[in-house]
This record gives C-alpha cells, sequence and structure tokens, in this order.
C-alpha cells in the first residue's frame, strides 16, 4: 500500500492511461464498477439511491454508478449540480449514456432544487472528489450541509466532498459520510484524526493502476507493512548467544509507579534483547525480582530514580516509564545523555522533564528516538493549528535535532532525521489502555539493542505492536484488552510477519 497527494495521484492516473494503455473513460469505468460491486455486497440494495455528482471526474464516476445500478434494477435519482458549464469529457459522455438508462436525472441550479431526502436513502457523494484546493461555498456547501442533515447513510466516492487531500479542512463544510470507497492508495487526508468523523469506514479499492508508478516516482509519505518490517528484521543466526543480542538498559518506575517498568522491561526482553538490566528504585526491587525474573536489577534511589552510573556499557537505554517527575530527573538526563554511546529511547516522564527544560533537546545525542503521544509532543515543540501542521513540525523538529520522533495515533508516524515520513498499518482502538505506550517503548528498546537502527527499531517497533495489539483483540475485544496483553502476543507478531 502506498500513500499519495492528489497530485502523485493523478499523475499515476495519467501514467496508467498511458502505460497500460487504456482510455480515461475505461478507467473511469473500472473505478465505477468498484464501487458498483462493493455496494452490491455491502449494502442493503432495496434501498433507493440517491447521486449527488459535479460535473468533474467524479461526478463521472457517480453518472458511471449510476448507471449500473439502473441496470440491475435499482431505483436511483440523479442529481446534478448545474453552474451553466460544459463537464469533463469523461463526464459528459457518461451523462449521455446515463439518459438511456432508467435511472432519474435532475440537475440542481438553486437551494430550492435541493431534494427532501428521507433516512432509508442511500445517498452517494461524487460531488468533488480530490481535487479541492478552497473550502466549499454557495450552492456547493448548502447541498453538503442538506446531505449531513438527512441522518441517511452517505456513501463518499473517493474523498468526502470539501475534504483537502493535503491540507487542513479544520472549520470547512465536509460531507460526513459513513462510507468512504477510495481507490488504489490512500491519501494523506485519511491518516489524521481530525478527519476521521467525516471519513466514516474507509474502504481501499483496487482498480488495477499501472503497478510501475510507485518504482518510478517513490511517495513521499510511506506506509509501514508487513513488506517494509520485513525487510528490516533479520534472522538469528545459529551460532549466536546473548551477547550476540544486545545488553539493554531501562531506567524506570518509582513509587506506586512501578508497573510501568514491569510492563517495558517484559516487552523488552520479548523484543530480543539478549539481556536487561533495570535501574530503578529500591521500592521496586522485589517487585521488579518477581515480575520479570530474567532482568537484571540495579538500585538508583529509594523512592525514584536519583543516579545513573556505569551507562556507557548498554547497548541501548530506555529511559522514561513511570519515573515520575522529580527535581533531581533534569541532571539524571543530562547525565545520561553524557554517558550514552549508542542508542537512546526516550519516554513518559522523561518527555516531560525534556519539555520543562528545553536547553536539553540541544544535549540529545544522535538518533535519539522520543515516543511521545500528542499532548507530550505540545509540550515538547509547541501547538499545532491541524494535525497536519503537526506532522510537518514533526519532521522540521527530527531533521533539526538529528532525532527519530515516533508521534503515537491511530495512524503513528515516525519523524526521521532525513525527513521521511512513515505512517503505521497497524493498531486499534483497544490498544487506548494505560501502559501500551510503555510496552511500545520496551520493544522498540529491545529491538535497538540488536543493532538496528533508530529508524528501524521505531519502524519495525510500531508496527510489531500494533500487530500484537490486533492479534490480543482478535482473541478477546476492544474493551478488555490491557497493555500486558500486548506483549503476551508480540511472539505471534514475530511469527506473523515471518510468514
Amino acid at each position: 500500500m502506498y500513500i499519495f497527494s492528489a497530485t502523485d495521484i493523478r499523475a499515476w492516473d495519467e501514467y496508467t492511461i498511458l502505460h497500460e494503455p487504456i482510455a480515461s473513460i475505461d478507467l473511469m469505468e473500472r473505478a465505477s464498477l468498484a464501487c458498483y460491486q462493493w455496494l452490491l455486497k455491502y449494502r442493503n440494495t432495496e434501498a433507493g439511491f440517491v447521486i449527488f455528482c459535479g460535473k468533474g471526474n467524479n461526478g463521472g464516476d457517480g453518472l458511471a454508478i449510476a448507471r449500473l445500478l439502473a441496470a440491475s434494477d435499482h431505483t436511483v435519482t440523479v442529481y446534478i449540480l448545474e453552474f451553466g458549464h460544459k463537464g469533463t469529457d469523461d463526464f459528459q459522455t457518461n451523462l449521455a449514456r446515463l439518459h438511456d438508462s432508467n435511472a432519474t436525472i435532475k440537475f440542481i441550479s438553486s437551494e430550492e432544487g435541493i431534494p427532501v431526502l428521507t433516512a432509508g436513502d442511500i445517498v452517494i457523494d461524487a460531488l468533488l472528489g480530490s481535487g479541492l484546493n478552497r473550502p466549499l461555498e454557495g450552492l456547493t456547501a448548502s447541498v453538503v450541509k442538506h446531505i449531513n442533515q438527512s441522518g441517511g447513510e452517505v456513501i463518499a466516492i473517493d474523498i468526502p466532498s470539501g475534504l483537502m487531500v493535503d491540507s487542513s479542512s479544520a472549520g470547512n463544510t465536509v460531507i460526513t459520510a459513513t462510507h468512504t470507497l477510495s481507490f488504489q492508495c490512500y491519501k494523506p487526508a485519511f491518516l489524521v484524526a481530525e478527519n476521521a468523523p467525516f471519513i466514516g469506514v474507509l474502504h481501499i479499492l483496487d482498480i488495477g493502476l499501472h503497478p510501475a508508478f510507485p518504482e518510478k516516482h517513490p511517495p513521499a509519505h510511506h506506509w509501514i507493512d508487513k513488506s517494509l518490517v520485513q525487510s528490516i528484521l533479520q534472522p538469528r543466526k545459529p551460532f549466536s548467544h546473548k551477547g550476540s543480542y544486545g545488553h539493554a538498559a531501562m531506567v524506570a518506575g518509582s513509587q506506586g509507579m512501578m508497573g510501568a517498568a514491569t510492563l517495558s522491561a517484559k516487552a523488552c526482553l520479548r523484543s530480543g534483547a539478549g539481556k536487561l538490566t533495570m535501574h530503578i528504585p529500591a521500592v521496586g526491587y522485589t517487585i521488579m525480582q518477581i515480575a520479570v525474573p530474567e532482568a537484571m536489577t540495579y538500585t538508583a534511589g529509594k523512592e525514584y530514580v536519583e543516579l545513573a552510573v556505569e551507562m556507557d556499557k548498554y547497548d541501548v537505554i530506555g529511559v522514561g516509564p513511570g519515573l515520575g517527575q522529580h527535581a533531581t530527573h533534569k541532571p539524571l538526563l543530562e547525565s545520561i545523555f553524557q554517558q550514552c554511546r549508542h542508542a537512546l529511547v526516550l519516554d513518559a516522564d522523561a518527555l516531560n522533564v525534556l519539555a520543562q527544560h528545553q536547553q536539553l533537546l540541544e544535549q540529545l545525542p544522535p538518533d535519539t528516538i522520543l515516543t511521545p503521544h500528542p499532548k507530550e509532543f505540545e509540550r515538547l515543540f509547541g501547538k499545532a493549528a491541524n494535525d497536519f501542521e503537526r506532522i510537518q513540525l514533526a519532521l522540521k523538529k527530527a531533521a533539526a535535532f538529528k532525532i527519530v520522533i515516533v508521534l503515537k495515533d491511530r495512524y503513528t508516524l515516525v519523524a526521521t532525521p532525513e525527513g521521511l515520513a512513515y505512517f503505521n498499518s497497524t493498531g486499534n482502538p483497544g490498544m487506548a489502555t494505560g501502559g501500551s505506550g510503555d510496552v511500545l517503548t520496551g520493544i522498540i528498546t529491545g529491538l535497538a539493542a540488536q543493532g538496528y537502527t533508530a529508524a528501524q527499531a521505531a519502524i519495525a517497533g510500531v508496527y510489531l505492536h500494533g500487530l500484537a495489539g490486533d492479534l490480543a483483540v482478535s482473541y478477546s475485544s476492544q474493551e478488555s484488552l490491557i497493555a500486558s496483553d500486548i506483549t503476551d502476543y508480540l511472539g505471534d507478531a514475530f511469527q506473523q510477519v515471518k510468514e
């Protein structure tokens, strides 16, 4: 799967038309047929279809879908927005074809022409598609608002009308779809939380665009999927030993927060680290020895971690889960930064200390991995006006500080120092539970211990974390999922990636 901008998607269409070769009207028919087949399979086909079309190629898709539905004896009414100009050539061709069907065709040239909709209608939005570059206004905005108020099921073709592909649509008038039927690849608009209410359930339909295009025109954003992670993970060698897979350290835990430390410790070991030493407060010594007997333990304070010693011997240092926020933690982080000789992973309270002492950002070792959720990211780097600006800010800061930023969300972003953006494909809402982030920190730390680069550890880590959560949910439910379930299914996640 790929993530392409609106410009790149148009170029992919044109490349397919030229190199398959195929006429543009036939490519439109292919896309419309894919939507029609989805409608027959998943929707109540006894209901009537009301299709709203603009005069661009998205409207042409809508007209072709209308013809196919009418030909299979469905009740179809088409409403075309009329502004006094001709449509695209393919729109005009499909309009002529539709006149030979049983579909009812009407035009909307004023607000008085907007039809009454019933809750039983299935509304298909084929007004604008992905070519939009400004907010909706006038009659088009009125039609969209009317559709949203109808209370019926709304199915958007390509992208909900009013939603911009590559920039924020916050505050704009946008179709609120129940389902979105898009084509061939993800669009940036599908990956941000602010657009979730408009998209509904997303379905990516394969319409056979030319497979050579992505190879010749690599996307600006990358999709973390099984094939990418397979290319990263290396098989273990027969004559290896625990020293072959690195010695990890985790600085974690405090009074009342030892659960976070144990969760991250277990995940680190389950991710393949050869050895793990936990730097924890004395109050958590017995807890750690019992909960994670495979880990070695060093006590570095009474109720919270107060000092870091001999940290230069580790292949990776993970810092933050359950650490708490204390006055001594600023010099603690400074000491760790100075001693760190290899990889460094910072999460949770380590990020909060960084946010409180911004000068520490300048001291971060190159290729440090930060794993903030959106609020932690905001405290670190400032507010963004919308999700698209937050993505750009993450890429900017990753490049400026030469670090890897793992911005946790539904499609977690991995921003690299080279300015590359990777979005994760795995995970589910059940993972929105306390301790899930501590498990992720442990996984990334465990992978980094084995010699994977910071970007590789982050990319593979977020994928395995989400996949383990998906496997856990398949055996229980999103509601019942807890963080330790994710670790329990890490083995299955590794096995699935190897298949």
